[in-house]
């Protein structure tokens, strides 16, 4: 039996010398399950983190993207030092068109293609508490101590930021699709599992949000390529991964950490790591044949609750 090196593991997922976007700011994976308690929103960044190191680490050049320069600035300074690619920061808000469509210019000027687009950023307001003795202590709870502006901002980045941002670079995917046969550009939307479980989890704009995140993945890859285009979309949805959501915080990498010993009850024993979303992410981006899919990368959290 003779060799195949296309099956070797370079080039299976082999993405040196692609073009990435990552959205998110620029902290260490979030999204997850347990939010903290606190009406302040927060940048669910640390996805972009492990995104963007998968991508970087083997080869692509990356454009990270998100409202902090600083944080940006010190991914690239501690993340972007003796890798086969490159990590460039880009300061640009994707629930504002007018920013969308510099992203766009910029990207088009350096590069004038996108191999690979990841709708990483996301918030989520303060926890809610979705119970009460009676009916008029449920509705103060979700009613009176919820504005308006909790919801609509929630939904403006963790939904219509990734619309604007998928149709926006459109035609710089097409692009490099047209430029290598054999390579389909794609976008990858991290949703999440609370967009699939049945429960708020105290956080009813966040998960409707994760939820309508899911359906516009859908959208998105039926719609394009029932235009013709070939450009695949995908989403992966994370579990319980250390977070600033989770934690609370980051350490000077832009990292969050949580305890050896923090299992959560899952089934992995674990809560999740970078070489898990890397894989994710690496899959997502390399296999041609993945279209419209929604992944859980969740250590079979969805196994004990159900969708």
């Amino acid at each position: 039996m003779s060799n195949n090196p296309d099956l070797q593991l370079s080039e299976v997922f082999n993405v040196k010398g692609k073009v990435a976007l990552v959205t998110g700011g620029g902290s260490g994976i979030g999204l997850m399950v347990p939010i903290p308690a606190t009406s302040s929103h927060h940048n669910l960044t640390d996805p972009i983190l492990q995104c963007t190191q998968a991508l970087a680490v083997n080869g692509a050049k990356v454009y990270i993207v998100g409202r902090t320069e600083e944080k940006l600035q010190r991914v690239k300074k501690v993340h972007g030092k003796d890798i086969a690619g490159e990590i460039i920061p880009l300061v640009g808000d994707v629930a504002d068109k007018k920013s969308v469509d510099k992203l766009v210019s910029e990207i088009e000027s350096k590069e004038g293609k996108l191999d690979i687009l990841v709708n990483n950023a996301g918030i989520a307001p303060g926890k809610t508490t979705p119970d009460g003795k009676d009916a008029a202590e449920l509705k103060k709870n979700l009613y009176d101590e919820v504005s308006l502006e909790d919801w609509t901002s929630t939904y403006a980045t963790n939904v219509v930021g990734p619309f604007f941002m998928s149709v926006a670079f459109l035609p710089l995917l097409q692009k490099a699709s047209d430029q290598t046969p054999s390579w389909s550009a794609c976008v990858i939307n991290i949703s999440s599992i609370s967009g699939l479980v049945r429960i708020s989890q105290g956080h009813f704009s966040y998960n409707a949000s994760k939820g309508a995140t899911i359906h516009l993945n859908k959208m998105l890859a039926t719609e394009i390529a029932s235009s013709g285009l070939k450009v695949r979309v995908n989403a992966i949805a994370p579990g319980v991964f250390p977070s600033e959501m989770t934690t609370q915080e980051s350490d000077e990498n832009q990292k969050s950490q949580m305890p050896k010993d923090a299992k959560g009850g899952l089934p992995s024993g674990r809560p999740g790591n970078d070489r898990d979303m890397a894989a994710a992410v690496l899959f997502c981006a390399s296999c041609q044949y993945l279209n419209g899919q929604n992944i859980p990368v969740d250590g079979g959290y969805l196994i004990q609750t159900g969708t």
